[in-house]
């Protein structure tokens, strides 16, 4: 199906990008990567008049590390971040930025375009809830950060109010001694996942110390498994500790039946990439070099 008519706006800058959108009204919509967004409108899903492309604004598409913490601006693509020196020295983070639909998506698709959408099945939500990640944005009412960690509140529905823009996204670098893994499970490559799981956590003495999961597809918005996080934390991982937070997992999350499948196969999926994506962290956080890619079915 063909989009809609629209009109088209071109913003040099993130301030003219924000006097657009406000000036434009409701059916404004910023255009990043437009991978979710072109989708949407072929569907006739929502009443999009105007376009503001934001995607040539210069500066928003840098890649940083230093002691300080990470820093990704909004218009890094997928691909730009698993090249980066970043995916290689966190795992964690090209296990998601390579599991992310085709090369043709990662190639076009941005990590704010992704977080703005507010669909639970996308990718970086749920990477970036596991790392405790800020997003950085800036509106009509001036500069915000954000905590990843309940930014979407619901189907679609995200903190920004009309005319914001999300321009970055920080964290901080995990502790030594700390790893993580992001773990997903698809019917095919362009395919959203039917279930994925991220999964940070440090050891001390062959216990985990801290830990930090979550969701996504697994409800109606990112699902942080803070009871999953208990039945671990302070404690020795067993398959017994694993299997008890599976399940805590499972009773936290409230997934949607749809064409990926049942609810109670969504639910034995959990269970399977919780503890998947636990020990293959525990692994990397003992100094193994363990490749993670998603699984299709």
């Amino acid at each position: 199906m063909y989009p809609a008519p629209f009109r088209y706006h071109r913003a040099a800058s993130v301030e003219a990008a924000i006097r657009q959108l406000s000036e434009l009204g409701e059916g404004a919509r910023a255009l990043a990567g437009g991978q979710s967004l072109l989708v949407w409108m072929k569907m006739r899903f929502g009443d999009f008049t105007d376009l503001v492309d934001i995607g040539r604004i210069s500066g928003l598409d840098t890649i940083e590390q230093d002691a300080a913490g990470v820093r990704i601006g909004a218009l890094a693509t997928h691909a730009r971040i698993a090249r980066s020196p970043l995916a290689k020295l966190l795992p964690i983070v090209g296990d998601c930025a390579n599991g992310i639909a085709d090369n043709q998506v990662r190639s076009r698709g941005t990590i704010g375009g992704s977080l703005a959408s507010g669909d639970p099945a996308c990718d970086w939500p749920v990477l970036l809830t596991t790392l405790d990640a800020k997003l950085h944005t800036q509106g009509p009412d001036g500069k915000r950060d954000l905590p990843v960690d309940g930014f979407v509140e619901d189907l679609y529905v995200t903190k920004l109010k009309p005319g914001e823009l999300i321009t970055g996204i920080s964290f901080a670098m995990p502790a030594r001694g700390s790893a993580g893994a992001y773990v997903g499970f698809k019917r095919c490559a362009p395919a959203y996942p039917t279930i994925s799981v991220g999964v940070q956590l440090s050891l001390k003495d062959g216990q985990c110390e801290d830990i930090r999961i979550a969701l996504g597809s697994a409800g109606l918005t990112t699902i942080h498994a803070r009871a999953a996080e208990a039945e671990l934390r302070g404690k020795t991982l067993t398959p017994a500790s694993l299997a008890r937070a599976a399940d805590a997992a499972v009773d936290e999350c409230d997934p949607v039946e749809d064409q990926r499948g049942s609810i109670a196969f969504k639910q034995s999926i959990i269970k399977v990439l919780v503890k998947r994506g636990i020990e293959t962290a525990r692994r990397r956080s003992q100094g193994e070099t363990v490749e993670v890619s998603h699984e299709y079915y």
